[in-house]
Parts: C-alpha cells; structure tokens; sequence
C-alpha cells in the first residue's frame, strides 16, 4: 500500500513510517521542510502548508492517509497563546488534509485522523469504549471534539475515516514516559496527586501497529480507542515503574504544587479516565504488550 502521513517526522510518525516501510509498504511524508531529510525508494518527503507547496501531484494514488499533525500537548505550560497554537494546528492541519483529498483524482481508501482519549470526562468509576457518549467540557476535550468533528468531512467524499484516541503513549526517549520516570530515576517517585486517578496507556509499537491495522481493515471506522486492555491506577502504575526501574515509590507529588507548577496543564497528570480497546479487541487486534510489565520491560530490556 501507499500511506502519505502528515506529522510523519514527530514520536508517533517516525516509529510508524519504519513499520509502514519493514511490511514493504510505500511512504510519503508531508513535511514544511522536505529538504532537511534524504528521501529513498521507500519514504519520499514532500513539502506542504508553506510558501510554493503543491503536494497534490505527488499524492495521486495514495491507498491510506494519516493525519498526525499538530503542536505537542505537553511540551510547556497551556498559556491562553498556546492553546490557541495547539488547538489551531490541528485545525489549519486537518483542513489541508480534506483539500487534498477533494483535490485527488482517485480518493484514498482510508484518513485515519489522530485524535485522544481526552474526550472523555475524568472520572474514578466509569469505564469508556467507543460506544460512550459522554464528553468532556474542558480544553483538550474540546479540542479533540472539534478535530474530529473536522476530519470527519472526509466521510462526504467517500473515505472511510477511522479517529485513533490515543492513551498515554510510552516510549524511552519520547512522549509522557520519561517525564514520569524522571522522579524515579533520582529516587524521589511516588504517588502523584490522589494516585487513584486512571491511567489509560498504551506502548508505541501497539500505537503504530493498531494504526496500521485499521489501515489495513475496512470494518474499522469511526473513533477506535488506541489503550492497552489493562488501565491501572496512578499509584499502581508508579509502583510497577519503581519496581522496574529498581526505585522505590515514596515521595508523594501533592496536586496543589502540581497545579502551581503546570497549571492546567495539570490535568494531564492529576485527572484520567478508564479507557477500554473495545473496538480493537472485538475485530481481533492482539496487543504485543498487554500488561504495564511487560511495556516497561520492554522499554527498558529489563
């Protein structure tokens, strides 16, 4: 098949574009700046969204579209200017995305547009599949609803449109991993906030692997919850992480310095939601990691 991926450089795309082109798979990455990267037989890197684009061409005869664009939501404190950039690039990102499509001779098979799990309200008790109605009311939930009332525009032109809520995505080097291992590692882990607020997490190579499964499967539509079938607890996550590591899990983060900290942005840590991959597991997606040990040993080749 022939994917074109924008956000194809970031944490998610890179670890993507590798899979994409180890199942021999032809990519193309939509990029501001194509010429800082060598492209091959394989990865082609087109430039788009600036001064003398014109990726139309280039993309002609693409099976699959993925659409992971947009500014990191937890790279710095949410500022009201930086929720607008956050917010707006998703937007700006998603829009050129249904140009290009309507712009296509031949419309690809498939937009699988990221999205997050943030939709859905916090909550201790409740437990979330893709069947939930509910939705939150703060920033990042309004967000991802409005992104995904967005992409869905590419249903009008007859392209199955697949939203991806992602979890909390672990990797070593990248995404919320190492900023939650970091207290651990200087030995001054422990509960953070209440600790009884969900976790809903997801390891990469399940995150780009489930991607390419509801690329590759056309019952797969709509939103599909990107978490691993068993969400823990914060204080059950951080325990496990401590036991891996070799830290202990003692020194409380309290959620007032954290929202003094981060400000809303405290959310991210303080606040969660049970999470359940109903959709992947009933179309029979078989997780690689399953359980948070298993991840974290894997992440760490413990």
């Amino acid at each position: 098949m022939k994917a074109a991926i924008t956000g194809g450089t970031g944490f998610i795309g890179k670890v993507l574009t590798h899979d994409l082109m180890k199942a021999n798979h032809e990519v193309i990455i939509l990029t501001r700046n194509p010429d800082k990267y060598t492209s091959t037989d394989r990865v082609r890197y087109v430039k788009w969204m600036s001064d003398g684009a014109n990726p139309v061409p280039d993309l002609e005869g693409i099976d699959a579209f993925i659409n992971l664009a947009g500014e990191s939501i937890n790279s710095g404190r949410w500022t009201e200017e930086r929720k607008k950039r956050i917010f707006d690039s998703r937007m700006k990102a998603t829009d050129e995305v249904l140009r290009i499509i309507r712009s296509l001779n031949k419309k690809p098979g498939v937009l699988i547009n990221a999205s997050a799990i943030g939709i859905y309200p916090p909550d201790l008790n409740r437990t979330y599949t893709e069947e939930s109605t509910d939705k939150g009311d703060d920033f990042l939930a309004e967000t991802v609803k409005k992104w995904e009332q967005k992409a869905s525009g590419a249903e009008m032109d007859g392209v199955r449109t697949v939203f991806t809520r992602f979890g909390i995505i672990l990797g070593k080097d990248s995404g919320a991993l190492p900023k939650i291992a970091m207290p651990y590692k200087m030995f001054a882990g422990g509960k953070v906030g209440s600790g009884e607020q969900w976790m809903s997490w997801i390891h990469i190579q399940d995150v780009v692997s489930a991607v390419q499964f509801c690329m590759e499967h056309d019952q797969m539509s709509g939103p599909v919850n990107l978490t691993a079938p068993h969400p823990l607890r914060m204080n059950e996550f951080g325990k496990i992480l401590g036991d891996v590591l070799n830290r202990p899990h003692w020194l409380p983060a309290p959620a007032f310095a954290l929202k003094l900290a981060l400000g809303e942005m405290s959310i991210l840590v303080l606040e969660g939601q049970k999470v359940m991959p109903e959709k992947l597991q009933n179309n029979g997606y078989s997780f690689h990691f399953a359980t948070l040990e298993r991840a974290l040993a894997d992440i760490y080749k413990r």
